[in-house]
């Protein structure tokens, strides 16, 4: 790898932790309702959306009251998507007159859009119209990523506060969520990808010719929808290739721009939680927690993908680095990235529970796929997607607080409040409800005639593409191994259920937790109170992150990935 490759890696890491502070601060503002640059301009659209939809912008509400609000929200969004889905082929924006998208992917679609997995089944420009795109896919990214957001918040005011009964209003966190952060970003990138070739048009397919004769060329408005598709950590892709298209991503500048934006709102979001929790330091040490865990597998996934696949290389393949070709592993990748950038963003969109590509996931090394694979089934704390990264996080620290103080035998407390029977039982429904999830998913596919039939590998990789699609769907991530023929009523039906259980079954267990740490009174700090700003904290909580996650999945990693790859060294 030569020394640009190493400078975009470092660049990339210095951009990201130098704009989460300042994004953070101004977020948190956002949501304590303070002023912002932003408020002369748009508050009085904020005040007329409140208006409209019969909201006090000083509302209250309960967990439950939330929780409610929150589900009712994402299931008229589902089920919108899944009408527009089905009605498409009469409606307008429709160059190409497809046709009504299928009752199984429609719904794995569907919830896949409003879980914020935007797992794909298809390829986005022979199914979708333009309008179901636009519509549907772009608006519940917002909504989606908004709603992820507000979560955390009410999650975040419970540990803030004490003796109280509410949580603030779903409805306010979530509009000031769209109005103030993620439309104003997405309005900001969208022609930054535009100014480097990234499609933006409602003109019908172009026909051209091609070196292998007559072809056809999608377009679509891409530009607007893969804004917020990496800014809301969505990853739902204009076109079948995501972004390894290069009508989405056509140059190493737009490939800079989304890696970076893929991760910026989650890596902010801790600046914000340290800003209203009123100590900076917590947000710091959950920000440098979660860098350690992603320099790790990126160093991993770098190294993995820097060398060449010994299966070509028997076959006389050239994988060596030279002036003109970047060696290492460029099965499934674009010349344009090569081997490091993919890696990078590989690690990155499996950070976030992002699940954009701009190459092939099921063309890594077995170490590099293992990598992404692996920061999935961590519970998507690694950063993670904007909101659910973050107060999945918590819920581990939550764990951590609570054997510490068994281990020193004190009743275990956080920012002040005891951590008690209750707390410690939704922690661990996040935590272990992805897992189960996860592992009995891969078990039913791998058991059932209609599961096995979709593996294209059989061996160690097949039983690799299983489980990474199980993993994405159980930690609403979205990317693949793309050997697995997923476009079948069983997967279709499977894959939308663990993804809607992976989303709510979550959300409502972290309101629960905020309604209940609310109305705890806090208690003054003593000698014995362990300090959760420090660097032996974050050591801890790393510590706890990682054992939960090899305990879990170890097993069966060693009979994929690990297998796969020392058979190939064999």
């Amino acid at each position: 790898m030569g020394a640009s490759e190493w400078a975009q890696l470092a660049l990339y890491l210095i951009a990201l932790l130098s704009l989460a502070g300042p994004l953070g601060r101004y977020m948190a503002r956002v949501y304590s309702g303070q002023g912002t640059v932003l408020s002369r301009l748009l508050g009085p659209l904020e005040r007329l959306v409140y208006r409209l939809a019969r909201v006090s912008s000083d509302g209250e509400m309960s967990w439950h009251q939330y929780a409610f609000a929150m589900l009712a929200l994402n299931a008229c969004g589902l089920l919108a998507v899944y009408a527009l889905q089905r009605l498409q082929g009469g409606l307008p924006l429709n160059p190409e007159h497809v046709g009504p998208v299928a009752p199984d992917l429609a719904f794995n679609t569907a919830a896949s859009f409003a879980s914020n997995t935007n797992w794909q089944a298809y390829g986005g420009e022979t199914t979708l119209s333009y309008l179901t795109q636009m519509l549907g896919m772009t608006v519940q990214s917002f909504l989606s990523a908004a709603t992820g957001m507000a979560v955390l918040v009410a999650l975040t005011r419970g540990l803030a506060r004490q003796t109280a009964a509410t949580l603030g209003s779903f409805w306010v966190d979530l509009t000031r969520g769209v109005l103030y952060i993620l439309l104003p970003l997405s309005l900001g990138l969208a022609p930054a990808l535009v100014s480097q070739g990234v499609v933006q048009t409602l003109r019908p397919y172009e026909a051209a010719v091609g070196p292998e004769g007559p072809q056809t060329i999608a377009l679509g408005p891409a530009a607007s929808q893969v804004a917020i598709k990496q800014l809301g950590t969505n990853g739902g892709g204009f076109f079948g290739a995501n972004s390894a298209h290069p009508l989405e991503n056509p140059t190493p500048l737009s490939n800079f721009l989304e890696v970076l934006a893929i991760l910026l709102i989650p890596a902010a979001l801790c600046c914000t939680y340290g800003e209203l929790v009123g100590d900076r330091r917590q947000g710091r040490v959950l920000l440098a927690s979660m860098t350690v865990l992603f320099v790790a597998a990126l160093v991993l996934a770098v190294w993995s993908e820097q060398q060449p696949n010994p299966s070509l290389v028997a076959l006389g393949v050239d994988a060596s680095a030279t002036a003109v070709q970047p060696g290492g592993n460029m099965e499934g990748k674009e010349v344009r990235f090569g081997p490091a950038l993919s890696a990078l963003w590989g690690v990155a969109t499996t950070a976030a529970s992002n699940g954009s590509v701009n190459s092939m996931h099921d063309s890594f090394m077995p170490l590099g796929g293992l990598a992404a694979m692996w920061l999935m089934q961590l519970g998507e704390v690694v950063y993670g997607g904007v909101g659910s990264g973050l107060y999945g996080m918590l819920a581990f620290v939550i764990v951590a607080v609570f054997v510490a103080g068994l281990m020193v035998g004190r009743t275990p407390e956080y920012l002040g409040k005891r951590i008690e029977a209750f707390e410690m039982k939704m922690a661990a429904l996040v935590i272990l409800i992805p897992v189960a999830l996860v592992l009995l998913g891969t078990a039913l596919a791998v058991g059932t005639p209609s599961g096995a039939e979709a593996i294209a590998n059989p061996g160690p990789h097949g039983l690799s593409e299983v489980l990474y699609a199980l993993s994405s769907a159980g930690n609403n991530n979205g990317s693949a191994f793309a050997g697995l023929s997923a476009n079948c009523p069983f997967y279709n039906v499977l894959l939308g259920l663990v993804m809607l259980s992976a989303r709510y079954f979550l959300a409502i267990p972290i309101l629960a937790l905020g309604g209940s740490l609310a109305a705890k009174r806090k208690v003054p700090e003593g000698a014995g109170t362990l300090p959760t700003h420090t660097p032996l904290f974050s050591l801890w909580l790393l510590s706890v992150v990682v054992v939960v996650g090899a305990l879990s999945f170890v097993p069966v990693l060693a009979l994929g990935p690990i297998a796969e790859q020392l058979a190939m060294r064999r």
